[in-house]
């Protein structure tokens, strides 16, 4: 059985450690030191919303509530104007919605999901459910946001 490291090109890290040992790079290997109020200031979303910054978590959520808001009503436009055409054929009008929702592209969206479901549970510092092996649910639902694809479509819009 082979391990990771006699893969070609992965090197058994995962994307994130690799991200941040090319950042680190260069780097000196040691800062100055902390001061004691720097070490004994509590770090919290509420400081950060003091200090007038905005941890990332909140700022994708928003560019990711934003720009589904923004995809449904441009297929919300396109439904409408599907409708107009196809008058009263919904054989006709069902066809061409599915092959409209086929072509959707929506990947610059999903990779802001896809960040958000890898690191929000890192940046939130969500603990884990020792009996599932999975974060614990915020808010009584899981944090992860679905990808945007064209069931998702159908499913806003009904063929």
């Amino acid at each position: 059985m082979r391990d990771d490291h006699d893969v070609p090109g992965h090197d058994g890290f995962a994307p994130a450690e690799r991200l941040l040992s090319r950042a680190a790079e260069g780097a000196p290997q040691q800062g100055r030191p902390l001061s004691q109020r720097a070490r004994q200031t509590q770090r919290s979303v509420e400081a950060y919303l003091k200090a007038g910054v905005r941890p990332r978590w909140m700022e994708r959520l928003d560019e990711i509530d934003q720009g589904v808001a923004a995809e449904k009503r441009r297929l919300a436009r396109s439904y409408r104007a599907l409708q107009e055409e196809c008058g009263g054929d919904p054989r006709a009008f069902a066809r061409r919605w599915r092959a409209l929702a086929r072509s959707r592209s929506f990947e610059d969206l999903n990779v802001l999901i896809e960040q958000h479901n890898d690191w929000y549970p890192i940046e939130r510092q969500l603990p884990m459910d020792p009996r599932t092996g999975d974060y614990v649910r915020f808010g009584g639902r899981s944090y992860r946001r679905p990808v945007l694809d064209p069931s998702w479509v159908l499913e806003q819009f009904p063929a």
